[in-house]
C-alpha cells in the first residue's frame, strides 16, 4: 500500500492546488508527515516493534497539513540547478527571474544525501510551523557509523 496512498494524496493536493508542480506536491507530503501514529506512539514495523528509519521513510502522510505548503520555495532551487529564467518560468507557469539559487543539498527537505570523501559539508534546514500555534519540534540527527554530525546554532 506504499504507492496507492501517496498517489491518492498527490491527486488530492493537485486538485486543491492545480499550479503545484510534482516536486512541490512531494515536498508537501514529505515535510508534513509524522513519525508517530494517531495515538502519539512510535510507528511500528511488521514485528510490532518501533520501526527504524528504513521502515518509516518520512513517516505517516498527513494530507490536511500538506495542503498548506507553497510552491514558491522551489524557484530558487530550480535556479540553483542551473535552469535558465525561461525554463524556470515555463515550469512555474509565470514569469520568473533567477536572482539567487539554492544548492541541491540545501533544498529544505527533511532528509538529504551527502557526498562521501569530502572533508566538510554544511546543510541548513528551516522548519515552518503549519500545525497548531503552540507546537514544539524535536530534531533528530542520525549519522551513519564512522561519520559525525555537528549541530551549529
Amino acid at each position: 500500500m506504499a504507492c496507492p496512498h501517496p498517489s491518492g494524496i498527490a491527486v488530492l493536493l493537485k486538485s486543491a492546488h492545480p499550479d503545484w508542480s510534482p516536486a512541490a506536491i512531494k515536498s508537501a507530503i514529505m515535510t508534513t508527515a509524522s513519525l508517530v501514529n494517531l495515538r502519539g506512539s512510535a510507528i511500528v514495523d511488521e514485528t510490532l516493534t518501533p520501526a527504524d528509519l528504513f521502515a518509516t521513510g518520512v513517516g505517516h502522510a498527513n494530507p490536511a497539513r500538506a495542503n498548506d505548503i507553497s510552491s514558491n520555495d522551489y524557484i530558487p532551487y530550480l535556479c540553483g540547478l542551473g535552469y535558465s529564467d525561461q525554463q524556470v518560468s515555463t515550469i512555474a507557469r509565470k514569469s520568473e527571474r533567477c536572482m539567487s539559487g539554492i544548492a541541491e543539498g540545501n533544498l529544505n527537505y527533511p532528509t538529504f544525501a551527502v557526498e562521501l570523501g569530502s572533508s566538510s559539508q554544511s546543510f541548513t534546514r528551516t522548519a515552518t510551523n503549519v500545525g497548531e500555534a503552540a507546537s514544539y519540534y524535536t530534531v533528530k540527527i542520525v549519522a551513519p557509523q564512522g561519520m559525525s554530525v555537528v549541530s551549529q546554532n
